[in-house]
């Protein structure tokens, strides 16, 4: 079903944004939108940067420490060990601990995720890094050693490795999803997080009802439910007394500071419920799923 501000998104963004539906474990439907190709490549490119000014920082230490009087092709393979262990580790480290997000990443507010609905796990960041060496780096690698090596190259060299840079990198052009070679191999993908800040603005000063992420923490994916099936039977018989129980149970539950007049009960479920499946929904996406009310962890079950 489109809501209000999906139709608003198409109207302000156009088609220029791809979006796919992606079920959970759980069997929850996520909307998610992909990462243009200019995002991803502007993400690469920053990481790129601050990969090599950690490298060019890392090894001068070393220089000044260590390696005073060192033999300049030793040089060269300490260099080069610690450039591929300090870029592996980069990509590594940061999409584990910020949830498939780098510091690229969330400058152009893009994140990887579980293209199976489920958590990011550690195996599938990995795999996904690791991947990179084959995709770029190795190529690149024997490209320029093949310039700056002054000697005859055969020219049948070049082009196989060009072409072997060019296929990984063009992967991404030829599948709906945008993924690369990496992204296939561990089940991921990359998406886009949304950029509609004002469009947020403007609907909490319009709203009546505005819960805060600590009130929408006391219930999980079964009572929103319970909550759904509520709403739209709303004709039946006897179901007026029951949403406005159900209303009070939940201005008590999550502390809402001020009474709910009974013309306003429909309003305030619809918009708590709207709320609620928002932040679920975030939340799933993250890696985070939450089941019922007694879910603390947000565990995968």
């Amino acid at each position: 079903m489109t809501s209000v501000l999906d139709r608003t998104t198409d109207f302000l963004e156009g088609a220029s944004r791809n979006r796919r539906e992606i079920v959970s474990p759980e069997g929850v439907p996520l909307p998610v939108e992909l990462a243009d190709y200019g995002e991803r490549a502007g993400a690469f490119l920053l990481d790129l940067v601050f990969w090599l000014l950690a490298t060019i920082l890392i090894f001068a230490v070393l220089v000044l420490l260590l390696l005073k009087g060192i033999d300049i092709e030793v040089g060269a393979s300490v260099a080069t060990f610690i450039a591929f262990l300090v870029r592996n580790l980069y990509f590594i480290h940061f999409e584990l601990s910020w949830q498939g997000a780098t510091p690229g990443k969330r400058i152009m507010r893009l994140r990887a995720i579980d293209r199976r609905g489920g958590p990011l796990l550690p195996g599938a960041v990995i795999a996904r890094n690791l991947t990179r060496e084959i995709e770029a780096f190795l190529p690149l690698g024997l490209l320029l050693s093949l310039w700056l090596t002054p000697r005859g190259t055969p020219i049948w060299e070049e082009v196989s490795l060009g072409a072997w840079l060019l296929l990984f990198t063009c992967l991404p052009f030829f599948n709906r999803d945008r993924m690369r070679a990496g992204d296939l191999i561990a089940g991921t993908m990359v998406v886009a997080l949304p950029r509609r800040t004002l469009l947020g603005d403007l609907a909490e000063a319009t709203a009546l009802h505005v819960f805060t992420e600590k009130q929408l923490k006391a219930y999980g994916a079964f009572e929103l439910q319970i909550l759904e099936e509520l709403l739209r039977n709303g004709g039946t018989s006897g179901a007026s007394q029951v949403r406005r129980e159900v209303c009070e149970k939940i201005r008590r539950k999550i502390d809402w500071p001020a009474p709910v007049l009974e013309k306003d009960t429909d309003h305030f479920l619809a918009e708590f419920y709207t709320a609620e499946r928002a932040y679920l929904e975030r939340e799933q996406l993250f890696g985070k799923p939450r089941l019922d009310k007694h879910d603390q962890g947000g565990a995968t079950r």
